[in-house]
């Protein structure tokens, strides 16, 4: 169950901010905070939040965001074991999935860290892929963003305005973002690019000691650089992540160097990292034939880490090629064996409303709510299935209950909207297409729907003063918004 926002192309965010942040900075290394400490010359944590918040709803409307619960878990609960050992964290970290092929990722205001579906399907295991995410969580935990507009202002004072346009340039039109940030002198981009080394040396250092404390192999950092300059051998140009994260020889030989004063015993390989390998695949890449073929070759040759992900990945093909039975049969071949993986109970959920089977769907989903009932796989996933068996009141009670602890999930809000439309319930129908609207910072649009909102209130004064409560927090967020 996925879905996909508006695939544009997309420059990573990383280059606007190490980069474009500090093009006019004068090279002052020795001026630099003390690792740790706040910039609050620059910028303040609420502050912070604040354009943190605001740049992830343009993202998920101009960016190629997508909201995958199974991937969406798996990277928070990676990322999360990686927060648990990093110090100076100010934030509550939130990890998010851009569809994009590119190896990347990269790090933002307020806690934001965003990778690409390229940089797990061509990591080798669990622990390249933590790597990137415990530097990147360095990056925000050492609050390099912040560190270089304080080095900005040293010359120039800030303008917010012009970073947030710089990176939704850059979202929309990757050509213009890039020749918008380097139309500066050869001298400052030179002393932006030592910056930036500099805070890549340091997210390296304190990345790999939280990649080892976390219990990953701490060589997953030198190792992906490995893998890294394999595939750039191949490439005409270079790959996303070295034009973002340079990558010198002693880069590499750091690294190594680092990871060997850890004791580190062998790490297992996990199938659930080699189960979202396989979800990418089948749901992101390529096409359905010919993904039936990769996997049914995988499977005869034996060319695999865990036989369970191919199986995985060849029964969402099968899916995807609408040949149900086929992918039934293997589903629940690995329910039986693994009845409470999040991944084939999605897949099972979807076969069953691909075939209209509703009501042995949602005997074993609600079973498994009862165990764990906050989970976002089970709840959205059971709240789909009782929308489609047109079960509405239980789909959106479910999911009414599930947004007051998750309030930014945009697949909630659609599969609210859907049930509501479905219940026939135009007040509350746009209502929650306000919501929508206001997770992707198009507020006017959002005020529009609360305004036709009001139009079906009819007698309910209570209901009225609240639409109009909340058309002024839309206003309020829409002024915040423009003042940054």
């Amino acid at each position: 169950m996925t879905k996909r926002i508006n695939k544009l192309n997309f420059i990573t965010l990383s280059i606007l901010l190490s980069i474009g942040l500090s093009s006019h900075a004068n090279n002052k290394k020795n001026e630099l905070p003390e690792i740790g400490v706040v910039a609050s010359g620059a910028i303040t944590l609420d502050k912070e939040l604040l354009i943190g918040d605001a740049l992830m709803r343009q993202l998920r409307g101009q960016g190629p965001v997508i909201s995958d619960p199974l991937l969406d878990e798996y990277i928070q609960d990676l990322g999360n074991r990686l927060v648990a050992q990093a110090d100076d964290v100010k934030f509550s970290f939130k990890f998010f999935l851009l569809n994009s092929s590119e190896i990347n990722a990269f790090a933002f205001f307020g806690g934001h860290v965003g990778i690409h579906t390229g940089l797990i399907f061509n990591a080798k295991n669990e622990s390249e892929l933590a790597s990137v995410l415990a530097h990147e969580i360095s990056h925000v935990t050492q609050r390099h963003i912040a560190r270089s507009i304080e080095e900005r202002q040293k010359s120039s004072p800030l303008q917010i305005a012009s970073l947030l346009g710089g990176i939704l340039l850059a979202v929309a039109n990757p050509e213009a973002g890039m020749a918008a940030i380097s139309a500066s002198s050869a001298a400052s981009q030179q002393a932006s690019i030592n910056y930036t080394r500099q805070n890549e040396k340091e997210a390296d250092r304190i990345g790999i000691r939280i990649l080892a404390q976390a219990g990953f192999d701490p060589n997953g950092a030198s190792d992906f650089f490995s893998t890294l300059t394999e595939k750039n051998r191949l490439k005409s140009s270079s790959l996303a992540f070295l034009q973002t994260h340079p990558l010198p020889e002693s880069r590499v030989a750091d690294a190594r160097s680092r990871a060997a004063s850890y004791n580190s015993g062998p790490v297992a390989e996990s199938l659930t990292f080699h189960l979202a390998k396989s979800r990418i695949l089948a749901r992101y890449y390529s096409n359905p034939k010919f993904n039936i073929e990769f996997f049914t070759a995988s499977l005869n040759k034996q060319s695999y880490v865990f036989k369970q992900a191919a199986e995985y990945g060849l029964a969402l093909s099968y899916l995807a090629d609408e040949q149900y039975s086929q992918a039934q049969r293997i589903i629940l071949d690995l329910l039986d064996n693994d009845p409470d993986n999040l991944f084939y109970l999605d897949v099972y959920t979807d076969i069953a409303i691909a075939t209209k089977q509703f009501s042995a769907a949602i005997e074993r989903l609600s079973a498994k709510l009862k165990q764990s009932p906050r989970n976002q796989v089970l709840v959205l996933n059971l709240a789909n299935i009782l929308i489609q068996d047109k079960q509405y009141a239980k789909g959106i009670a479910l999911l009414k209950d599930f947004l007051l602890l998750n309030p930014n999930n945009m697949l909630a809000y659609d599969l609210l909207g859907d049930a509501y439309r479905g219940n026939q319930q135009p007040l509350e129908m746009h209502q929650i297409k306000a919501e929508v609207y206001a997770q992707v910072a198009a507020y006017p649009r959002a005020i529009d729907e609360l305004q036709s909102a009001y139009n079906f209130a009819d007698n309910k004064q209570l209901e009225k003063q609240r639409i109009r409560a909340r058309i002024e927090q839309f206003r309020d967020a829409q002024e915040k918004l423009r003042a940054l």
